[in-house]
């Protein structure tokens, strides 16, 4: 009889930061029984024209969907989450698992896809435990920024794995209960055979800092300013809304919330019991009969979403809220990677209307909510795993992080990406097989591979331009007319003259070619393709994409 064994498959979140799916999987070799944990998204950048939202291509756990016991949900981040909607069907429609504060975030988002009627969601209570498949699990409550983290304590007849999430050790979290350190340190008495752990922040020296400490430092920014203060963060850090708003009423200002996905978060929030010492929150429309000077608007768009609500006060084009010169911003956030460029673009914008803008730069505005190296070596001291299995950061953060798990005197560190099948038990933990993994977009309503010609194609033609080159000819292949061609971004309306010359290669193409190469349709655009791109690049250094439209004329009859 095969043994059985204890696996562990990342298909996003390994090599990279977000995007997070995981797998585990429990049985003899053939007959595995998989649990999920988490389903998030990521989100598109300027090298990718049109792609909003990305999420990982599950292609292996739908080939095996139907030993698919369970969704567990770690929190309620967009980077966790945020595909369950997209993908839940597609995955065998598993039951969902989650805290009451994701459990209600995720039903909004399934009941937006027409979904909520279908899918099953248990809710677990903050330090639950429950069984899906042949996996054990208990909650273990630690913070974050956002509600109701929990690391998952996953336990099999093979051993015990702890799979982290998102964590940090906030001993003042403003929102919420510290992080349970007991029950880590009594799981880890109990034995632990892996821990799957956050890799973050692992180059970041120290620790991460307190949500409690920003406190008096945000109460001091708002204090000295004159006039109207925005301050922007991520619509999921209730706790940060929470500190604002204390900082606020410091101050002797009204807070006005903007944001649909702020007044959801707020919402679920107060629904589950946060929130509840916190005056409510004023609407959009009445900040205009607010004294300026008494008036604090707490908003989206930190990451320089240009439809989010900074984004529009910033260009002057917000319906109801407005900014003016002596106005402040503060940016309580940090900078995803990727989004550098357009977030300094908003903020150039901010300054030129005489704004004071105000980042993590300039003043003590904002901590993370991931764990810095002493954290993290906190973490090795109370858990004790036998084996490190780092996750949610690119390849340079998961090998530092095997590294210090090394000095910590864990036995083995696995150094692993998307699509690396570790089995951690029975034996020495090893990658044992490569499984496909990759990325879906969400291309309107549809879902299609990152990599695929749709999504290329568009690349390559804003990169480079596009020429469509259509083309009449004779039954005989004579041109019945002289070619047309239309470009897009990739000609001046006053650039005539080379648009000519375009016409003319196409033209002379045909002209030249022999009759048997006249005859046949596909000679005709490929020769006429080729000609144009190379004229293009010739003239204009740029490789243009371009397609030839033939039409061709049949005989005429009497």
């Amino acid at each position: 009889m095969a043994q059985e064994e204890l696996l562990f498959l990342p298909l996003g979140g390994a090599g990279e930061i977000g995007m997070n799916l995981n797998l585990y999987g429990f049985g003899a070799p053939g007959d595995v029984t998989w649990v999920m944990v988490d389903l998030g998204i990521t989100f598109g950048d300027a090298m990718l024209p049109g792609v909003d939202v990305m999420m990982p291509d599950p292609h292996y756990i739908v080939e095996h969907k139907d030993r698919l016991a369970g969704l567990v949900l770690t929190h309620a981040h967009e980077d966790h989450i945020g595909a369950v909607a997209h993908l839940w069907e597609k995955i065998g429609r598993p039951p969902i698992y989650a805290t009451p504060f994701t459990a209600q975030i995720v039903g909004h988002k399934l009941a937006e896809a027409g979904l909520v009627k279908e899918a099953k969601i248990t809710v677990i209570a903050l330090g639950g435990k429950f069984s899906v498949g042949p996996f054990d699990m208990e909650l273990i409550t630690l913070t974050h920024s956002i509600p109701e983290p929990n690391a998952i304590a996953i336990r099999t007849k093979l051993g015990t794995v702890l799979h982290t999430g998102d964590w940090k050790f906030d001993p003042d979290p403003v929102l919420g209960a510290a992080s349970d350190e007991a029950g880590l340190e009594k799981l880890g008495d109990e034995g632990v055979l892996a821990m799957v752990c956050d890799s973050t922040n692992v180059f970041t020296p120290g620790t991460s800092g307190s949500e409690g400490d920003l406190l008096e430092s945000l109460t001091k920014i708002i204090a000295a300013a004159d006039q109207r203060v925005v301050v922007t963060c991520f619509s999921s850090n209730v706790a940060r809304i929470e500190t604002v708003a204390r900082a606020a009423k410091a101050c002797g200002r009204d807070v006005v919330l903007s944001g649909r996905s702020l007044q959801r978060m707020v919402a679920a929030a107060r629904d589950n019991g946060y929130l509840q010492d916190t005056a409510k929150f004023l609407e959009e429309d009445d900040a205009g009969f607010l004294p300026r000077d008494k008036t604090l608007i707490v908003c989206t768009g930190s990451q320089g979403e240009p439809r989010a609500a900074l984004a529009r006060m910033a260009a002057d084009d917000h319906p109801r809220l407005t900014l003016n010169e002596g106005d402040t911003v503060i940016f309580s956030s940090r900078i995803i990677p990727g989004n550098e460029v357009v977030i300094g673009r908003m903020q150039n914008r901010l300054v030129r209307g005489g704004i004071h803008v105000v980042t993590e730069k300039d003043a003590f505005v904002h901590v993370s909510g991931h764990p810095a190296r002493d954290e993290l070596v906190r973490m090795y001291q109370r858990v004790r795993p036998k084996i490190a299995v780092p996750v949610h950061g690119e390849l340079r953060h998961i090998s530092e992080h095997a590294r210090l798990a090394k000095t910590c005197q864990v036995t083995q560190a696995v150094v692993n990406e998307n699509g690396g099948m570790i089995r951690l038990a029975p034996g020495d933990a090893a990658i044992i097989e490569e499984v496909p993994s990759g990325r879906l977009t969400l291309e309107g309503n549809r879902l299609v591979p990152l990599d695929s010609e749709l999504v290329r194609g568009r690349t390559r033609s804003l990169f480079n331009g596009e020429a469509v080159v259509s083309v009449v000819v004779e039954d005989d292949g004579i041109l019945a007319a002289d070619p047309q061609i239309t470009t897009t971004g990739l000609l001046d309306p006053s650039e005539t003259d080379l648009l000519d010359g375009a016409v003319d290669i196409a033209a002379n193409v045909v002209d030249t070619l022999s009759k048997k190469a006249r005859s046949q349709d596909d000679q005709i655009s490929e020769a006429v393709r080729i000609a144009v791109r190379r004229y293009f690049r010739n003239s204009l250094n740029k490789n243009a994409v371009v397609k030839v439209q033939m039409i061709r004329l049949g005989p005429i009859e009497d």
